[in-house]
């Protein structure tokens, strides 16, 4: 069973920054992409980077809105992926998912994604 856990959400001001963690266990850490999606109140689910490890090579992939300013990461002696979050805005705020997907390269595609954490709320202040 794939179990996903979040953590590190919380309340920031405009351009600060925040680190959200998944932990996970080994089995899922090397055989699935793992990927951070984030919902806002009223609005659809919204993938914002996944990450792959590959034949020995780490992939990711963002979406455009986060680019140059979200970071994913993963340690795999710890089996977590980590979200890190800079110059954060208003509109960021959402709660942010983790989830699995048996694929071999970071992916959007929702459909992909099987399992999924509880999610952790993250509220960012004008």
């Amino acid at each position: 069973q794939v179990q996903l856990e979040e953590s590190g959400g919380g309340l920031v001001q405009a351009r600060g920054s925040l680190r959200l963690s998944c932990a996970t266990s080994e089995r899922t850490f090397s055989s699935y992409t793992l990927g951070w999606w984030r919902q806002a109140p009223g609005k659809e689910r919204e993938f914002v980077a996944a990450i792959t490890l590959s034949g020995g090579t780490t992939y990711t992939y963002y979406a455009d809105s986060v680019k140059d300013r979200f970071t994913i990461s993963r340690d795999t002696a710890k089996t977590t992926v980590y979200l890190q979050l800079n110059s954060l805005k208003p509109e960021d705020t959402a709660v942010y998912y983790c989830a699995a997907a048996r694929v071999g390269s970071p992916t959007s595609v929702l459909k992909w994604y099987a399992y999924w954490g509880q999610g952790t709320q993250v509220t960012v202040s004008s």
